[in-house]
């Protein structure tokens, strides 16, 4: 059996498990701590510092998503300094982000938009230089804009530790740090394997589908064109899921 700890958070007491993280502990009595570039149990890193928060009695900042609650532990979660810390956490990241909100495609679905404006971030204090990368469109499926990048390393991670492929990692250091692959090339020339999870899992638009849809309109309005249209099995089990059914391994015989 588990050994339990108790710990306060924003004045309520809070049982838990030992190992148990202070944003879980924080998540079972209904606190919310903001979160970029976590994604429980595949990445789990504290790059972003969104996450932070004051623990009595110790200097600085700690990591909620990776720091472990320990016994008698007091922790506060939106003290001035907390809410400050993440506003210049959220400034920075902007600071070298494409910011034409309204032409992406993650416009009013933005990880990144919304902490903005959770957080009342509308003006950007520290102008200054930003990286220029191509957009890396030659892959059939998807396109790659480092532009748009957070670093938090989702997208990494998700291939790597999901997926098993590793066909991105990030290169350079510093302001230099870069998502990408190795030797920079095309994801078209990698061994990436075009699944999409990197998508699903990027908080921002770095990373999106390539569309389609004016050549569909296209071959639609050509009369001489016979038109047939099927869906992908990821996607009939993806429409599964929304529903709750069980994923079958044999084909429709009428009698499901």
């Amino acid at each position: 059996m588990s050994k339990m700890i108790k710990l306060n958070i924003n004045g309520t007491d809070v049982e838990v498990e030992e190992g148990t993280t202070i944003l879980d502990a924080a998540k079972k009595v209904n606190i919310d701590i903001p979160t970029l570039c976590f994604l429980k149990e595949i990445n789990e890193i504290g790059d972003c510092r969104m996450c932070v928060v004051e623990v009595e009695g110790r200097r600085g900042f700690a990591t909620s998503c990776i720091q472990k609650a320990e016994e008698g532990m007091i922790v506060h979660t939106n003290t001035e300094k907390v809410i400050e810390a993440r506003k210049t956490v959220l400034d920075l990241i902007l600071s070298n982000h494409d910011r034409e909100c309204l032409t992406c495609v993650r416009n009013g679905n933005c990880e990144l938009q919304r902490l903005a404006q959770e957080f009342g971030v509308t003006d950007i204090r520290f102008m200054g230089e930003r990286n220029r990368h191509e957009i890396d469109d030659k892959s059939p499926s998807i396109v790659r804009d480092f532009n748009k990048c957070v670093l938090c390393r989702r997208c990494i991670s998700t291939c790597k530790n999901v997926q098993g492929i590793g066909a991105i990692d990030c290169t350079d250091r510093g302001f230099s740090s870069c998502i990408s692959t190795a030797e920079n090339h095309s994801l078209n020339d990698v061994n990436c394997t075009f699944c999409g999870q990197c998508i699903q899992n990027c908080p921002v638009g770095a990373l999106k589908e390539k569309d389609n849809t004016k050549e569909v309109w296209d071959k639609l309005k050509d009369k001489d064109t016979f038109v047939v249209v099927q869906t992908a099995p990821a996607v009939r089990v993806g429409i599964g899921e929304e529903f709750g059914l069980p994923i079958r391994n044999k084909l429709y015989t009428g009698k499901w």
